[in-house]
């Protein structure tokens, strides 16, 4: 028994009753007889502290209640709600997300006080004017379905546990204080109330609702409230509005109190929670909570936990890496969450109400674009009839909603994150046997996303990439839908499709279109030419939360072709290595979610995860045990800041676990694991179908980080690989370790993974040209990738073909001209063709920038501001940015000009720190030196609009001119209250229009 423990049964002696004082004996004694608790290992706190996102409160695995306490409801860093640096607690809420890197939840608080009470939380640096209360964290106890902590304002104790549905509260109150009770529908974690009521059905019972929106725009919580023992009295507060006498209220911001005489025993207070109605939240109590036995829910939660964990028993190791790997199981195995209730009812993805067969579950919570990686691989894995589950969750929500979920939160879709990752999901369960879904469906529904026109679909469709100036996250974006590609194609040929398989398998490719051999990186493309100045360590609008650097590599579904188009094994492996040696200097624009650095390498995000085990993919194993054993030793630690970056719903962790275990699922979607580094003795995998199989691995250590040879079922193994059948048909596989790597294992061509299409594709041609307009001419030029292939184009014409003109040397032009250009090579397939408008300006435009436009963001050069393509909210590659600056211009027309009017257009966005000029001002001028302002502009736009905005400010002009000025005030820092609080922010301007 841990101290933490042991204080709590001390604690218990002075505050229980005899029977239960003999039960917490008994439970104490088996404790105390047991010393290999699997639970004993699992610390909540990890991950509270740093970047983890992590909250340390009472849940069941993939419990629809999360209870927990929350110190803050704003700020990034509080996306669970809690966060260690904190000192004061505002309450106990009963909806949580574990490690997201956005903000939502914290549904129906319940807060103790004693003696005097308030409505209002107070300070968070002053608690003793409101609700929120100081706390100690060497008086919290965190276990897997238990929380406690002491209140220290009002010395109240408080302890939660929890069933599925059904959070327990435990309140003990000092002597001589008259306790209370405050429930606070108004609070939420950066959201905002839509309606909510409360119901006071009789002096110990009531139910209410808060609907709310913020990340989910339209989220319902019913809940149903049980206290054991009947309060004396009670206020409601609605608006200010003080009630006592009713005894039901609807409204925005509703909060009530309710107190109690004469307590002599703790105060437990059960909540149930539904989104289906009040109903349903009392139905789920029942079923779940007929006891008041907080003791007894408290072991049962103990002993729910005790058994999923023990699905891996792991022998040898440290005790800080057992506390590392049992607490990242726990994490693992918290989300996706219960979204049914116990009659089968719950509000689908139409936000309808519907009814489950009786063999069907309902889940919510689905951070795809994070947890394909591993998540749901280990699912599948370790409780594939879950797996089975979630992936019918998925088809049903899609059959409901639009589209497959992308990122799925209480039944809405968020629209966060890139790709369609449902995909993944479905195809990887499908591969390794899961096959109790629509199968027919399943493949339509995948179909039916990766056929939409939104988010850059449209152009990576028609031109086998996503250019910048379409879509931002370009480069990102068409990798993951490429991979996503893959895997529709896969389940396609599966199903004897192989029309369609060849179609997906066609588009999985196209990755090659932004890969620049010239730089060694994939690269953005804009109006068919690659992005410069290029560094690959800047963090810009390209990427998706990552630079060059930490997507270079992504390719899971073609790691061989990828290989070979970066030039060979030899090559390959010289990058790979300097990802891991490179600075780790990062520049561009502050991206919080880019941490656990190793070299480029970036552990607290996901696009690099699978990247340490691509060393096996050219045959050198031992490089990827190194890395691999360094990132579980330097970046997973069992400190509050534990976790190197966003836990993300389990993936952090879920890496972890298989990385610990010896192997990694590098590509979701194929049915093998490439092999690391195992760090115990033995572990062993306790399978759905009754086999084991086990992992032995004597003295692995981190100096004994090597393999020096294997066995599988007491035979020679020398593959750097293991198949999915290997593992659930039972076995074992035993590693040599050793201190100094053996370069031969898994070397020969045999023993490494491989990963392939078997299809040839020539890239794209590029067309470079100094700028998108132009006021005289201009010489553009064209080149392909591909060694040995052609480039044919037509000026103005028709599609280009083998018969179209064939490009030899560079192009002058001096008109508007449309320029389209293919790639061809014998016995490949074609390149898609790339379409390029280059324009001429009417007449000769000077522009002078008094201050420079930041070199990510452009707007196509020097005369983007005039190349009649307007910026869009999704496509910053046709705005100039200025950081920190303001934006100030003067414009030459040549000649004096009748000019009607003026016009510049500016975007909103505060998301990406974007926003509105305080001002924007025109100045007129014949000679270039005395100016006129004529009109200066502002805008009553808040600046906590989030919604992306575009406004056009426009100038009349009565007389002809030749000079205008245009300048826009950037309007400061990133307020307080946003997550870049203090750092410099963005004017976007495009087009300035001259009528």
């Amino acid at each position: 028994m841990n101290t933490l423990q042991n204080n709590y049964y001390q604690y218990l002696l002075h505050k229980t009753s005899l029977n239960t004082l003999l039960f917490i004996i008994l439970i104490y004694c088996i404790s105390c007889s047991s010393n290999n608790s699997i639970t004993d290992y699992v610390d909540p706190f990890i991950g509270t502290d740093g970047t983890g996102h992590t909250f340390p409160g009472a849940t069941m695995p993939f419990g629809m209640v999360q209870l927990s306490p929350d110190t803050r409801n704003s700020g990034w860093e509080n996306c669970s709600g809690y966060h260690s640096t904190n000192n004061t607690i505002l309450g106990f809420s009963h909806t949580h997300l574990s490690g997201t890197g956005a903000i939502d939840y914290g549904d129906i608080l319940v807060m103790p006080m004693a003696g005097k009470y308030y409505f209002n939380a107070g300070d968070e640096n002053d608690s003793d004017n409101g609700y929120r209360s100081r706390f100690s964290k060497e008086n919290e106890i965190a276990e897997p379905g238990y929380y406690c902590v002491d209140l220290l304002d009002d010395k109240i104790k408080a302890e939660m546990t929890v069933t599925s549905r059904v959070g327990f509260h435990r309140y003990t109150f000092p002597k001589n204080q008259s306790p209370h009770i405050l429930f606070d529908l108004q609070h939420g974690l950066g959201d905002n109330v839509i309606e909510s009521s409360i119901k006071i059905i009789s002096q110990s019972e009531i139910s209410g609702l808060r609907r709310s929106s913020g990340w989910a725009k339209d989220q319902y919580v019913y809940f149903y409230a049980k206290f054991s023992k009947p309060f004396s009295n009670f206020k409601i507060i609605e608006n200010n509005n003080i009630r006592t006498q009713i005894d039901s209220i609807l409204g925005k911001n509703i909060k009530s109190i309710f107190s109690f005489e004469n307590l002599t025993d703790p105060l437990i207070v059960k909540v149930s929670l539904s989104a289906v109605n009040e109903k349903g939240a009392k139905m789920n109590m029942e079923k779940e909570a007929s006891t008041w036995d907080f003791d007894l829910i408290r072991q049962m939660a103990l002993k729910k936990w005790e058994k999923e964990l023990s699905i891996i028993k792991i022998k040898g190791g440290s005790k800080k890496d057992r506390i590392k790997f049992y607490t990242a199981l726990y994490h693992s195995f918290i989300a996706p969450n219960i979204y049914h209730d116990v009659d089968g009812k719950y509000r689908g993805a139409d936000l309808e109400i519907k009814t489950l067969s009786e063999s069907d579950s309902m889940y919510t919570v689905f951070s795809l674009w994070d947890t394909f990686r591993a998540t749901h691989p280990l699912f599948v894995l370790l409780k594939p009839a879950f797996a089975e589950q979630l992936v019918r969750t998925l088809i049903t929500k899609a059959s409901e909603g639009n589209l497959l979920p992308v990122w799925e939160l209480a039944a809405n879709e968020t629209g966060t994150m890139i790709g369609y990752h449902s995909t993944p999901v479905i195809v990887d369960a499908y591969i390794k046997g899961l096959q109790d879904i629509n199968h027919e469906l399943a493949l339509e529904q995948m179909v039916e996303s990766s056929m939409q026109n939104h988010l850059g679909l449209e152009s990576y469709k028609s031109k086998g990439y996503i250019p910048l100036e379409k879509e931002n996250e370009s480069i990102s974006k068409t990798l993951e839908y490429a991979y996503d590609d893959w895997c529709i194609a896969v389940m396609a040929e599966k199903l004897g499709k192989s029309t369609l398989a060849n179609k997906y398998f066609r588009r999985s490719l196209n990755y090659l279109n932004v890969y620049d051999k010239n730089v060694g990186f994939f690269r953005g493309k804009k109006f068919g030419n690659w992005v410069s100045p290029f560094n690959p360590s800047e963090v810009n609008s390209i990427y998706t939360e990552a630079n060059a650097w930490q997507y270079n590599f992504f390719v899971p579904h073609d790691i061989s072709g990828m290989i070979s188009m970066m030039g060979g094994d030899i090559i390959f492996n010289q990058k790979l290595d300097e990802l891991f040696t490179t600075s780790s200097k990062l520049i561009g624009r502050h991206q919080p979610d880019i941490t656990g650095l190793i070299g480029q390498y970036a552990h607290g995000n996901e696009p690099s995860h699978n990247f340490a085990y691509l060393y096996n993919y050219i045959g050198k194993a031992y490089k990827t045990q190194n890395r691999v054993r360094q990132i579980m030793d330097d970046l997973y630690t069992v400190s509050r800041d534990g976790l190197s970056g966003n836990e993300d719903c389990g993936q952090m962790s879920s890496w972890y676990v298989f990385s610990a275990m010896g192997f990694y699922p590098v590509t979701p979607g194929q049915n093998i694991y490439a092999i690391g580094t195992p760090i115990f003795d033995e572990v062993t995998i306790n399978l759905n179908n009754i086999n084991t199989f086990k992992i032995k691995a004597k003295n692995a250590s981190s100096i004994n980080k090597y393999i020096h040879s294997a066995t599988l079922n007491g035979s020679n193994y020398s593959k750097s690989y293991i198949s999915h059948e290997q593992i659930v048909e039972g076995g074992v596989l035993e590693f040599k370790m050793n201190s100094k790597p053996n370069t031969s294992w898994g070397q020969s061509r045999d023993s490494k993974p491989m990963s392939f299409i078997d299809k040839k594709v020539v890239m794209n041609p590029t067309i470079s040209a100094p700028s998108r307009a132009f006021s005289d001419s201009m010489t553009i030029s064209m080149h392909c990738g591909t060694k040995g292939s052609s480039i044919f184009y037509t000026l103005n014409g028709d599609t280009p073909s083998i018969n179209s003109i064939k490009y030899e040397n560079p192009i002058n032009l001096k008109e508007t001209t449309i320029v389209k250009a293919i790639s061809l090579k014998t016995n490949y397939l074609s390149s898609y063709i790339e379409t390029v408008v280059y324009k001429k300006l009417p007449y000769i435009i000077n522009i002078e920038y008094h201050e420079p436009y930041n070199e990510q963001y452009t707007a196509g050069g020097h005369y983007g501001l005039f190349d009649t393509i307007r910026g869009t909210p999704t496509a910053w590659g046709t705005w100039q940015g200025f950081l920190g600056k303001d934006f100030f211009v003067t414009i030459d027309l040549g000649d004096i000009r009748p000019i009607n009017s003026v016009s510049a257009t500016f975007l909103q966005k505060p998301d990406s720190w974007i926003w509105l000029p305080k001002s924007v001002s025109f100045e007129l001028s014949t000679d270039g030196k005395n100016f006129s302002e004529i009109k200066s502009y502002d805008h009553n736009i808040s600046l906590k609009e989030y919604e992306p905005t575009i406004i056009d400010f426009e100038q009349e002009i009565a007389n002809p001119i030749r000079y205008i000025r245009v300048r826009a005030k950037n309007m400061g820092a990133c307020p307080e209250w946003h997550p870049g609080s203090g750092n410099d922010s963005w004017v976007f301007i495009d087009e300035i229009t001259l009528k």
